[in-house]
């Protein structure tokens, strides 16, 4: 595919190219060859210098809100109104399918604040994420957000919500369903045993639904301003982390050592950027959408002369083939010498 050709060497012009410019011509190679649409920001702390590839367009943004819900919880902490050793009580109705241990443990388990933060960034639990927000309030959260950043991004729900809000696009009665009726849902093997199912659970004959496409649901959830920004507004938000105006110091470490350990991504930004650099990150994968943000730092550098780096996939349905177009773009910064220095192209692959 045509994204594969930005591993090649750089040419003697390229030396003479800022780091944007290199950047920009190997993302449209990237995206010809792929057959959905990129989104890519990057933003050099040390200059503020950026490079902006439909970064102002709204873009779905599927669990890179669980970065916002993470910093309202640490300005809590901050505050003095929480700390990492409270314990929440785990309900009935907190549960919520995906990945992530909390799911595993029995109604009415007291879980440490701290855990649940670990498991929500490193490894994208869901259920531990709902808890939190419940904790905090989600109107607290989208508050929170409006005063790290300007606007940009739109409003921030529950995990379960997401679910209401696609399955509600097919019959408004999907949107009484609970955490528990998801994880039914997600066992079906496909799109039409999941309808078959829902049919059934709401009691609703498929003629009287909206739409009979969890395609159309999808699409149609999409276009509403719900967990979805733009991605220089994200980029921002992170920013805000990396020069550490959104936490205390020690928040700040404690909450970028998190996401330096989150374990998704391997095949995605993180697998181009390379082992050398320090990746504080986190991932968000839905239908024909991906996305993977994160502050790139060298060994020994500080979060704010790092690198922001927000990237998002949407229009393709292959899992794989959106994920190799993630860790194409990662292989384009790198090259393009933005991690090692905004005027010099990198050393190791060109």
């Amino acid at each position: 595919m045509v994204w594969l050709c930005i591993g090649l060497p750089a040419t003697a012009d390229d030396a003479d190219r800022h780091w944007s410019s290199r950047l920009e011509s190997r993302l449209a190679g990237i995206d010809a060859g792929f057959s959905g649409e990129i989104g890519v920001y990057v933003k050099a702390l040390s200059t503020g210098e950026t490079l902006s590839w439909r970064a102002d367009d709204d873009w779905y943004l599927a669990s890179l809100i669980k970065v916002p819900v993470a910093l309202t919880v640490w300005q809590r902490i901050d505050e003095g109104r929480m700390s990492l050793d409270d314990t929440l009580t785990l309900a009935q109705s907190d549960y919520v399918d995906g990945a992530g241990p909390t799911n595993w443990e029995s109604p009415g388990t007291a879980m440490r604040i701290g855990e649940l933060l670990d498991a929500m960034l490193t490894v994208s639990d869901n259920t531990a994420t709902d808890m939190l927000i419940r904790e905090v309030g989600r109107d607290t959260v989208n508050r929170h957000v409006g005063e790290l950043i300007d606007d940009g991004l739109g409003e921030i729900t529950s995990l379960v919500d997401v679910r209401r809000h696609i399955y509600a696009e097919l019959h408004p009665r999907a949107f009484g369903l609970g955490g528990m009726d998801f994880i039914e849902l997600q066992k079906a093997d496909d799109d039409r045993h999941r309808l078959d199912w829902l049919e059934q659970r709401i009691g609703v004959d498929r003629d009287a639904w909206a739409m009979t496409s969890l395609d159309l649901a999808y699409d149609a959830y999409y276009s509403r301003p719900l967990n979805s920004g733009r991605l220089d507004a994200f980029g921002q938000l992170l920013e805000t982390l990396a020069s550490r105006q959104a936490l205390s110091s020690r928040s700040t470490r404690q909450l970028l050592a998190t996401m330096t350990r989150t374990s998704s991504g391997d095949d995605r930004l993180k697998a181009g950027l390379g082992s050398e650099v320090v990746l504080a990150h986190k991932t968000g994968t839905q239908r024909r959408r991906t996305c993977h943000a994160g502050i790139a730092m060298q060994a020994g550098q500080s979060s704010d002369e790092g690198v922001v780096i927000v990237a998002c996939t949407r229009g393709e349905s292959s899992l794989e083939r959106s994920e190799a177009a993630l860790r194409a773009v990662g292989l384009a910064i790198e090259a393009s010498g933005v991690l090692l220095s905004p005027d010099g192209p990198s050393s190791r692959r060109e």
